[in-house]
């Protein structure tokens, strides 16, 4: 595969751009005229190139991140858990040359923490709120050991009460 002439490169990258920030502006527009509440778009989010690799920003959905080209990313579950990802937040993904991908955390959502009680159907984890049930990942099921039952403190998005998942604060 020949490489690609210089000029190509800054010209494609010069199109991105035009092309983000036209997108942007009809968002804007589009948003002043039906206001904030009938539009359903994702965050902000971008894709470049770094000296580390491809790097993307996106949203976690309680399970993956989706970027902002509509690609689902897999984010691993232990980490996930471990850092209490929350539906909502914004993590930055480094793709390094050598495939290796890097997750960090960059702009969390407004939280509130609440306590329920674990279920399970369907094969699938739970946590029970005052009649709302929230997913959680199987690997904070194992990690904290909780069992069917157990009470649960869970962390929530403070502002999304459309939302599916939960992230596992602690056993009780």
């Amino acid at each position: 595969m020949s490489e690609l002439p210089e000029k190509q490169i800054k010209r494609l990258r010069s199109l991105l751009t035009e092309a983000e920030t036209n997108l942007s502006a009809a968002k804007e527009l589009l948003t002043s005229m039906l206001g904030d509440g009938d539009i359903i778009t994702a965050p902000s989010s971008t894709i470049t190139e770094s000296p580390e690799g491809k790097v993307i920003e996106g949203v976690f959905d309680g399970q993956i991140m989706i970027g902002p080209d509509g690609k689902n990313y897999p984010v691993p579950a232990n980490y996930a858990s471990k850092s209490k990802l929350v539906e909502g937040d914004i993590l930055k993904l480094t793709i390094g040359d050598n495939g290796k991908f890097l997750y960090k955390q960059i702009g969390p959502v407004e939280r509130k923490t609440v306590i329920g009680t674990l279920t399970s159907h369907d094969d699938q984890y739970f946590v029970e709120v005052n009649g709302k049930e929230y997913k959680i990942l199987y690997a904070s099921v194992t990690y904290f050991r909780i069992k069917v039952g157990d009470q649960v403190t869970v962390i929530i998005p403070a502002d999304n009460a459309d939302a599916t998942w939960a992230a596992v604060e602690a056993s009780l």
